[in-house]
Parts: C-alpha cells; structure tokens; sequence
C-alpha cells in the first residue's frame, strides 16, 4: 500500500511538471502626450428675437357690500416668559 500511494504521488508530480503553462505577457500601456495649442475662439451666435408683450387681461366684478356687522378677530395672548 505505501509503495502504490508513494507511485501515485510520483505520477502526480510528473503529470503537473508537465504542463504547458502559458507565459503571462504584460502589454505596456499608452502615455498620453502633452497638451496641444488651444484652438481659435468660435463665432458668437446671432441674438434671438425679442417676443411681443401680452394683452391685459380684463377687469374682475365688483364684489358684494358687506350688511353692516363688523367682526373683530383678535390675536392669541403670547406665553408667559419666565
């Protein structure tokens, strides 16, 4: 049993020393390069049309003339301070 377990083992390592292992290959990234000339200043844009003022509108009614009775409503007394 010992020798059969010590053959698997050899087996093993013989079967993973075997393989192909691909070679990791690092891809250099791109460095930008310094700034160019700031480019020509555009046109200015044509103003737009100034739009027309709006009609009035019409006058409310008159509401009703009170009876007579004035009610007075007072404000509530503010909180003592201590």
């Amino acid at each position: 049993m010992n020798k059969s377990m010590v053959a698997v083992i050899l087996l093993a390592a013989f079967t993973l020393a075997a393989c192909d292992r691909p070679a990791v290959v690092t891809v250099p990234s791109a460095v930008p390069g310094p700034a160019g000339a700031t480019g020509a200043t555009g046109a200015t844009g044509n103003t737009g049309s100034t739009g027309s003022t709006g009609s009035t509108g019409s006058t409310g009614a008159t509401g009703n003339s009170g009876t007579g009775t004035t009610i007075i409503v007072t404000p509530p007394a503010s909180a003592a301070s201590n």
